[in-house]
């Protein structure tokens, strides 16, 4: 580390990033917090894949809380290109500067001799990663990277693996400090083989239903056990089901704050009707849980085996 920064903060074991983590709410199994223990450790970036809602943003934002240190995201979508992404200039800071040196009386010659420097720069989120001055490196957090198109990969690919940037006006820019990168994925596309190498792997499935009451007890202690589990338990039930979009962890917490909101302390068929809009987001799903038969699935979730108050909190 140059500049009399402060070091790297880095983990001091994989035991603290659970510990770390589930003080922000987020419970982090072993193998998770194994993969970020190696990638904070190693330097290399950490590569999310998994279903949508599953916590791999999530993931990042945690990281950034727990290292107390600053998030920049960049989030991907079709045609995003490297202006977007890196930098561009400030055309209207540019003109301004040339009005100002002509009122000033600076010599025709010399007009604008200043216009391409890093004073005219808009930092995006990469450059804007790769220049942070803080105490501590940032977490880059590139988010839906399968969004973006092979041409946008394979430019992401050249500066993950160097970290340096050149802009033709001025030259390359080096990283001051490396910063730690998340990459998430909802594959909608496979993503190439060659960013993947430079990555710690980890997939993200959803939760067991004990662990999910554990997440949900943690990110809502407000809620009681027994409700816990028994919207956990309703939502391990259609993800067994061939959904257009089936409910993650996200839609699990919203639902229960809803229940919450509307004073529902057992769930029942009315309830889970009333606030549907909470779990599924496209008609055609809302349709096949009605041809299913909602009341049908209330009932199994309500069925006895799934109530975490009869024994106590599930283990993690």
């Amino acid at each position: 580390m140059t500049g009399g920064r402060e070091e790297a903060p880095a983990f001091g074991s994989i035991g603290e990033i659970e510990q770390r983590f589930a003080a922000q709410g987020y419970i982090a199994d072993r193998m998770l917090a194994t993969t970020l223990f190696l990638s904070v450790s190693l330097g290399k970036p950490l590569f999310l894949e998994g279903e949508p809602g599953v916590g791999k943003t999530e993931i990042a934002k945690v990281m950034a809380r727990a290292l107390d240190t600053e998030l920049i995201r960049l989030q991907c979508y079709e045609g995003l290109d490297s202006n977007a992404a890196l930098y561009e200039w400030n055309y209207t800071r540019q003109l301004l500067e040339l009005r100002l040196q002509e009122a000033r009386g600076v010599d025709r010659a010399e007009i604008g001799d200043n216009l391409f420097s890093e004073a005219f720069l808009l930092q995006r989120p990469l450059l804007k990663a790769l220049r942070s001055e803080g105490r501590r490196p940032p977490v880059l957090l590139i988010d839906e990277v399968d969004r973006s198109d092979e041409e946008f990969e394979a430019f992401l690919l050249e500066v993950l693996s160097d970290f340096q940037i050149t802009i033709p006006e001025i030259g390359t820019l080096r990283a001051h400090h490396t910063p730690f990168v998340v990459l998430t994925s909802n594959r909608t596309r496979e993503v190439h083989d060659a960013l993947k190498r430079r990555c710690l792997y980890h997939w993200i499935d959803y939760p067991t239903f004990a662990r999910e009451v554990t997440i949900l007890r943690a990110r809502l202690p407000q809620v009681e056990l027994r409700l816990a589990g028994q919207v956990c338990r309703f939502m391990e039930l259609l993800r067994e089901h061939d959904f257009y979009k089936r409910p993650g962890i996200a839609e699990t917490i919203d639902w229960a704050r809803a229940l919450m909101a509307l004073g529902v302390a057992e769930l029942n068929a009315a309830a889970v009707d009333e606030t549907l809009g909470c779990i599924l987001k496209y008609r055609g799903d809302n349709e096949k849980l009605y041809q299913m038969g909602l009341t049908g699935l209330v009932e199994k979730a309500l069925m006895p085996g799934h109530d975490p108050s009869a024994t106590g909190q599930p283990a993690a």
